[in-house]
């Protein structure tokens, strides 16, 4: 019989063995995968970006964004827009001008050939020759004459083309005509343009320092007996022009030009007032009308009351529209000589009155005379101004 105390270590040793074969009976290592639950089938992606996964979170690198295209520097000698080439005047009009008028008739310029074979001609030889030194004066600085009247229709324009020519006439340096009136001005018309494409307002949205006379003369207009215009619109109805545009074409074009001549708006216009106020030289054209010269003289008494001194700057030019002028020329002279500018008459011309390009070989004898002395008149009070 056994013992009392081996029993219980026999039962320890039959416990130890049935533990042993349950371990014996179990798996020795676990399933790497379970049954997962039924899933729906994954949609399509509706993009492109990154997707995360059903596990660990994935990296995706993030698309490469679209390199900008590679856009060529814009000339900035270019406006933003080219206008298109409107002509002057219309080509059913063109053709009914006509042939041209000279500004003299058959007999009168037959008496003034007679009278030069009859008297001498040395002193008229003197006299333009002392014109021609005078408008062909140095200048450091380019030069502006403004050109303005009280009311319009009285040869404001006409006086402008006037001018121009004449400088370029005598001038060998670039001289420049300017419209600053928008409101469907002669001048293009009076200068011979048969087209236009570039206006002040165009070019002041363009000009830089860097920019040379070859690249300014390429938005200009070329006026056939030389120099050349720059409009101030493309002749049709539209905003007029600010005082801004008009201080920056001038004080940039100045620059290129030795002489610019300004056709400005009608007083008391502000562009105008703007211009007899920041010009070198002012003329003032007056109508040979009582009335003309009695509002020329209310404009001279407002000149002169400017800071500085716009009077001793000033030019009149009286001018004649009709041969039948009954005013006394001396009078009118006198009352406006009273503030202490000078006067230049300029007397009716057919060529003119026809209206149209003018030619300058068409000018009657005395118009010419005028208008040379009216340049030179003018140009000797710009030069004074430092």
């Amino acid at each position: 019989m056994a013992q009392g105390g081996d029993w219980q270590q026999d039962v320890l040793r039959q416990l130890g063995q049935h533990g042993t074969a349950d371990e014996a009976a179990k798996p020795t290592t676990e399933p790497t995968e379970r049954p997962q639950p039924m899933r729906p089938a994954p949609e399509p992606p509706t993009d492109t970006g990154p997707t995360a996964s059903e596990g660990f979170p994935q990296h995706v690198a993030p698309a490469p964004k679209p390199e900008p295209a590679v856009r060529s520097p814009r000339d900035p000698r270019l406006p933003l827009h080219t206008p298109e080439s409107v002509p002057t005047v219309d080509p059913r009009l063109a053709h009914a001008l006509g042939r041209p008028q000279h500004g003299d008739s058959v007999t009168r310029r037959t008496g003034r050939t007679l009278r030069k074979l009859a008297t001498s001609a040395t002193r008229d030889v003197a006299e333009e020759t002392r014109l021609a030194r005078e408008l062909q004066q140095p200048v450091t600085t380019g030069r502006v004459i403004a050109v303005t009247s009280i009311r319009g229709g009285v040869g404001k324009s006409t006086v402008s083309a006037l001018l121009g020519r004449t400088f370029n006439h005598y001038r060998h340096d670039p001289v420049l005509t300017l419209e600053a009136d928008a409101a469907l001005g002669t001048l293009p018309v009076r200068m011979g343009a048969e087209s236009l494409r570039w206006s002040c307002a165009d070019l002041a949205q363009i000009l830089t320092p860097s920019m040379q006379l070859t690249d300014i003369t390429g938005y200009l207009v070329p006026v056939t007996d030389g120099g050349w215009l720059l409009p101030a619109s493309q002749g049709r109805v539209g905003a007029p022009m600010d005082v801004r545009t008009y201080r920056t074409v001038t004080l940039a074009l100045r620059r290129y030009f030795a002489v610019t001549v300004v056709d400005c708006e009608t007083l008391p216009g502000e562009v105008a007032r703007t211009a007899m106020d920041t010009a070198h030289a002012r003329v003032v054209v007056a109508p040979m009308t009582a009335e003309g010269v009695n509002g020329t003289r209310q404009v001279l008494d407002w000149l002169a009351q400017l800071p500085h001194s716009a009077l001793a700057g000033t030019v009149v030019a009286l001018s004649a529209s009709s041969p039948d002028t009954t005013l006394d020329e001396k009078t009118a002279t006198t009352h406006l000589r009273e503030t202490g500018v000078s006067v230049v008459p300029l007397p009716y011309d057919r060529h003119l009155a026809q209206g149209g390009p003018i030619h300058t070989a068409m000018l009657g004898q005395a118009t010419r005379d005028a208008a040379v002395r009216l340049a030179a008149e003018a140009m000797q009070r710009a030069v004074r101004v430092r």
